[in-house]
């Protein structure tokens, strides 16, 4: 997942930083005046950082341990380690510090005939976490736009 998503977003930024860097005047360098680029700040520094995250993380998990519609997935589940990984992955997802070493979604995932269902129901419970800490519109969807991916790997029964 690094690649997949860390790199997205270094490349996004720089894409974003370098956009006017092509220089294709003739005015020589002591004729420039030094221009201001604005620097966008990553979506983890928009989100709070690694604090803000761990608490919608605590949300979300709670929001999932109160909906009848897939809690009982989790039941065998070490909480405190799915906690620590989801913040890992979702810090590292955003352009922050973290690095997520757990297992890929596809094998984590495999055989456990999750459905689109309860693939929709998770989201819910995220998005309602999201809310809960009024992250604004523009962040969580582009949250949801780096997660929703992973929907192919975890989901397997339509």
């Amino acid at each position: 997942m690094e690649s997949k998503y860390g790199m997205g977003v270094m490349l996004l930024v720089a894409v974003a930083l370098c956009g006017g860097c092509a220089d294709t005047g003739t005015v020589s360098e002591s004729q420039r005046s030094p221009v201001a680029v604005p620097v966008t700040k990553s979506l983890y520094d928009r989100l709070g950082g690694k604090p803000a995250i761990t608490a919608v993380v605590e949300q979300f998990v709670a929001n999932v341990a109160a909906d009848g519609r897939i809690n009982n997935r989790f039941a065998t589940t070490d909480i405190p380690r799915l906690k620590g990984h989801l913040v890992d992955q979702v810090c590292q997802a955003t352009g922050g510090p973290c690095r997520y070493q757990g297992r890929d979604m596809k094998a984590t995932h495999l055989g456990m005939q999750i459905s689109s269902a309860d693939f929709g129901a998770l989201v819910q419970d995220l998005v309602a976490a999201l809310e809960r800490f009024n992250v604004p519109a523009g962040e969580k969807g582009e949250l949801l736009a780096l997660l929703g991916p992973l929907k192919k790997d975890i989901v397997e029964v339509p």
